[in-house]
């Protein structure tokens, strides 16, 4: 825990707290911190500092990499110098890192960076370590000290007076340029590598004990040291020295221009009608598709561009869209690897999907593109990548996505991008951590998904675009199941409803055995007609043609003609014609049987096959008579042979020539059950446990006036906490009073009951008067547990 930031945050009012706790949500998430030194470990945590980076501007990364560069003796008049720019431009900047609790002040206006920002960025604008950090070094003598402090013309005096004297010198361009002047030929050269493409270079160690060269000459007046033989560095000081007093590291407080277009909002709106239904509908569509004809992998993983063509024919899509759907589906969690069937297959969470309200459906599929670490559409050397491969760029994509949306989504209304390269620009001065390279190469692929799915339109964003970019925190991973905050979140539950209530319900049928649908189908229509008849267009109206193979395959698929021609009255007055050809082709369906024999059972004596055909335990075995010397077996043939002989009978399995075949017993493999699509190809059993919403942190206000309540810091561990739960807990078993111990000290999760029966997880213990005070995950809230009533603990897992 850093104590200056614990200093700073006991000098806010509730007000600034409260801003700077809204802005760092992270902080206070469940179990959420009830005092101010546990906020302060939070806020200072390296990854969370990482991730609050990511979501930072360009200017404010600038002036956090300034303060790092000067040191702790800075403040915003002297960062204003540094960048050559008025104070008014930085103080703006200053502000964000402050209420995100990355920077702040001390009383005497100097400011302070979180240290885990230092760990992160180790060479800000290229600068190596201060001086003092070499100076101060177990590696550097005294005598090491009065060597270079004599060399620089300094008197002797005690070592701190000379690291004094030493860093003032060596931080004067003046003096450092005078001091150059008396430099042995190529030192100019060597320091100049070092000044701007430094701080850390590969050197000749043989060189710096040679008595002339300029390696030695900068090594024994404190401009170079080295750490190890072959490894030198350039102290921060002497580099910003050498680089001038005229030396401006970058500032970009004002963002690029980016070329926009005005758009009609009416045409906006109307793209997004027929889009946002189509993605439903086709998704439905596919996945029927997959549960028809699983979708095998290839041996690297991924789905094949063979296997995406034909899926793409059969279901009406074209490729680029069945490519963007199959990925969205399997994140989705709808499609999922079936051990037994060789492939790709719908999942139960698809039944429960296709009952939801369509609105609904779409929202699912749009939390899974948001958390989709993988981009369907992106180009690499021009060709595609594998559907459902790995993607090494990973998590970043996911970044690159939002960045993009964000940008299209901070543009008023009816606005779009009229140059992609602007867009580009725009997207790496808010997200400035992400690859440029990557962003430029993304970019493209991010706005053609994104029409697909409803969300751009005319290269502006629309309504449900904008809902889904305001939820980027809540965003999730690609390898969770789903994204509750994103899918329930009220904004976009409305806009999702808004794109989708322009679907049509009913069809007009024609004498000539046509159906037409004037605007986007409802999922369930487009479903219905897709069983009954062949779609021949789509787009602003959907035209479908009844023939008799397309009613025969409804009537293959289960349907009846009294239910087909029900269902079809639902949503259409039925014309004669197609009356007709729904009777005509239900008269002739079935005049033909085929049946599916796994093995035939053959015998000379009618008698015994009749025994064996109505033997009470070998119906397991589904067996059928169909010629008094044939019965047909629902099993293969070993498993039939195997059960006969089980029960007294001697049979012989024989190929199709009639000769008597020999073979090894085999055991049957377990089969596996359903699995999910994981990235990198890996792969997690189907059916976890249903999670519940994830509760929201608290209210930043509300939260601040608790920590106000509760004061800056908690009771101290005295080292006595197993003792004191020794005394007070005595039905537990010494082993669990210990994970009962690291409850308190550690903050571990476990599991405790009651001797009323009680049950409940808890961590983030404290001890207070024979009680544990500690978050109850199932309450969601701190609640005291007698230590004398609790009688057993368990570890708990996540």
């Amino acid at each position: 825990m850093d104590d200056h930031l614990l200093g700073w945050l006991k000098t806010l009012d509730e007000e600034r707290l409260a801003r700077v706790l809204a802005n760092r949500l992270d902080a206070i998430a469940p179990p959420w911190p009830r005092r101010l030194d546990t906020l302060a470990q939070r806020l200072g945590n390296g990854f969370a500092v990482m991730e609050v980076l990511r979501g930072l501007p360009l200017p404010a990364l600038e002036i956090a990499e300034a303060a790092l560069a000067l040191g702790d003796r800075v403040d915003a008049q002297t960062l204003a110098t540094f960048f050559g720019v008025p104070e008014a431009e930085v103080t703006p900047w200053l502000e964000v890192l402050f209420d995100h609790a990355l920077a702040w002040p001390d009383n005497e206006g100097n400011v302070h960076v979180v240290a885990a920002l230092a760990r992160w960025w180790t060479a800000p604008f290229g600068l190596g370590e201060p001086l003092a950090h070499y100076l101060n070094s177990w590696t550097t003598s005294a005598d090491a000290l009065r060597a270079l402090a004599g060399s620089l013309g300094l008197p002797p005096a005690p070592k701190r007076h000379l690291i004094a004297g030493i860093c003032e010198t060596l931080s004067d361009p003046a003096r450092v340029v005078t001091l150059l002047k008396r430099a042995p030929a190529g030192a100019e050269r060597l320091l100049e590598e070092f000044t701007w493409d430094g701080p850390v270079r590969d050197v000749d160690g043989g060189r710096f004990v040679v008595p002339g060269t300029p390696e030695k000459w900068a090594a024994d007046h404190g401009l170079i040291f080295r750490p190890s033989w072959n490894v030198a560095e350039m102290p921060r000081e002497v580099a910003l020295a050498l680089r001038g007093p005229g030396y401006r590291p970058p500032f970009s407080p004002v963002p690029p221009d980016l070329a926009t277009l005005p758009v009609d909002p009416e045409s906006v709106d109307h793209l997004m009608t027929l889009a946002a239904p189509h993605v439903v509908e086709r998704c439905a569509a596919m996945l029927d598709n997959t549960s028809k004809a699983p979708l095998p992998l290839l041996k690297a993983g991924g789905v094949g561009v063979r296997e995406v063509r034909r899926v793409a024919r059969e279901t009406g899509c074209d490729e680029d869209e069945t490519r963007l759907l199959l990925e969205v589906c399997a994140v989705a969690r709808l499609l999922a690897w079936d051990e037994q069937a060789g492939g790709l297959v719908p999942t139960e969470r698809f039944d429960r999907w296709r009952l939801d309200d369509a609105a609904a459906r779409l929202r699912v599929l749009l939390a899974a593109w948001w958390r989709m670490e993988r981009s369907s559409l992106r180009r690499t050397g021009g060709k595609y990548g594998t559907v459902l491969g790995d993607d090494p760029a990973g998590s970043a994509v996911a970044r690159v996505r939002r960045a993009v949306l964000g940008v299209l989504a901070r543009l008023p209304a009816s606005t779009a991008c009229a140059d992609r390269a602007g867009l580009v620009r725009l997207a790496h001065w808010h997200a400035p951590l992400l690859d440029r390279a990557l962003l430029a190469e993304c970019a493209p692929a991010v706005l053609e998904e994104a029409r697909l799915l409803g969300l751009v339109a005319h290269e502006a964003i629309t309504d449900l675009g904008r809902a889904l970019a305001a939820l980027e925190a809540e965003a999730g991973d690609e390898s969770d199941d789903s994204s509750p905050l994103v899918e329930h979140d009220p904004a976009l539950i409305e806009c999702s409803t808004r794109a989708l209530a322009s679907v049509r319900r009913s069809a007009l049928f024609g004498a000539d055995l046509t159906a037409v649908v004037t605007g986007p189908p409802s999922a369930e229509l487009a479903e219905l007609l897709d069983r009954a008849a062949d779609r021949e267009s789509r787009g602003s109206a959907s035209v479908w043609r009844f023939s008799p193979a397309s009613v025969r395959a409804a009537l293959d698929s289960g349907y009846t003609a009294d239910a087909l021609l029900a269902d079809l009255a639902e949503v259409g007055t039925i014309p004669q014609p197609l009356d007709y050809l729904v009777h005509d082709v239900a008269r002739r369906h079935g005049e033909v049987t085929v049946s599916t024999v796994a093995c035939i059972v053959q015998a000379s004596d009618p008698a015994l096959l009749a025994e064996i055909a109505t033997h009470r335990r070998l119906g397991r075995l589904g067996l059928r008579l169909l010629a008094p010397t044939v019965l047909a077996s629902a099993m293969p043939a070993d498993k039939t042979l195997a059960a006969l002989r089980e029960h007294g009978y001697a049979p012989v399995q024989v190929q199709d020539t009639g000769e008597v075949t020999i073979r090894r017993a085999r055991v049957d493999e377990p089969q596996g059950g359903r699995l999910i699509l994981l990235p990198g190809g890996q792969v997690a059993e189907l059916d976890p446990p249903a999670h519940a919403l994830v509760e929201p942190p608290p209210d930043p206000r509300e939260h601040a006036r608790r920590l106000f309540t509760a004061g800056g810091t908690g009771p101290q561990s005295t080292g006595r906490t197993w003792a004191v739960i020794g005394r007070m807990a005595p039905r537990l078993p010494t082993a669990q009073q210990s994970l009962l111990g690291f409850v308190v000290d550690r903050g571990v999760r476990a599991g405790i009951t009651l001797a009323d029966g009680l049950t409940a997880t808890v961590s983030h213990g404290e001890l207070r008067s024979g009680v544990l005070d500690a978050w109850c995950e199932e309450a969601g809230d701190y609640l005291e547990f007698p230590l004398a009533d609790i009688v057993e603990v368990r570890g708990a897992y996540a």
